[in-house]
């Protein structure tokens, strides 16, 4: 995915302000031995790629122009990752990206959304009228820039009333790793609760925090 940026001429607090009241979105590419660059975006273009989802899971070839250069003369694309997108409280203004140099010999540490197949055919629904609770959107993995996936994919057609799967439970992508932690903690990304069981889970817990404030009480 292709992302164009300008060279940044002017640093500082006011030179920000000035920028983002004239369209203009602060930011800053690093990483790979080099030395960060300041970098600022067209505020309407990086609005509407941020809305979608590879923008945020995929690796983007960033293409950094020079505006004052009559030819709009523009740097070797480099590879990067989205690390960090800073919002306005309340309004709709992104106030600052943060951009991450890949190299391509060294394994990413990034998240990846999960895309949760077959919900309504499952068993789990149509034969055990559980439903199911997606517990995990998006998945800590670890892979060469070269195997990132944009998405991976959950099968959820086998999947029982009462069952869970957990993180090990997922197909990867060949040379994609789960997350150190994630490997040692295996926890539930998405559940098969029989509405029963829920109701029940949700009046106990209810119980215990009432016996929690009586206890906290006396």
């Amino acid at each position: 995915m292709e992302v164009v940026a300008f060279e940044r001429q002017q640093k500082g607090t006011g030179s920000s302000r000035r920028m983002r009241r004239a369209g203009r979105t602060p930011g800053i590419v690093y990483g790979a031995g080099i030395a960060p660059q300041q970098i600022e975006f067209d505020h309407n273009a990086i609005w509407h790629a941020l809305k979608k989802e590879a923008f945020h899971s995929s690796i983007l070839d960033l293409t950094v122009l020079d505006e004052h250069l009559d030819t709009g003369k523009a740097a070797a694309a480099q590879q990067v990752l989205l690390r960090e997108v800073q919002y306005h409280p309340y309004k709709p203004v992104i106030l600052h990206i943060d951009l991450q140099r890949v190299d391509a010999k060294k394994k990413l540490h990034t998240k990846v959304p999960l895309h949760y197949l077959n919900q309504e055919s499952s068993k789990a629904v149509k034969v055990g009228g559980a439903v199911l609770t997606q517990v995990m959107n998006d998945i800590e993995i670890t892979c060469l820039p070269g195997n990132l996936p944009e998405f991976i994919e959950v099968d959820l057609a086998e999947i029982e009333a009462g069952q869970s799967l957990h993180a090990k439970n997922i197909n990867l992508p060949k040379g994609v790793e789960l997350a150190s932690h994630l490997e040692q903690d295996n926890p539930v990304i998405v559940s098969a609760i029989l509405p029963g069981a829920a109701a029940e889970e949700s009046e106990t817990a209810a119980t215990q925090s009432e016996g929690d404030e009586a206890a906290a009480a006396s």
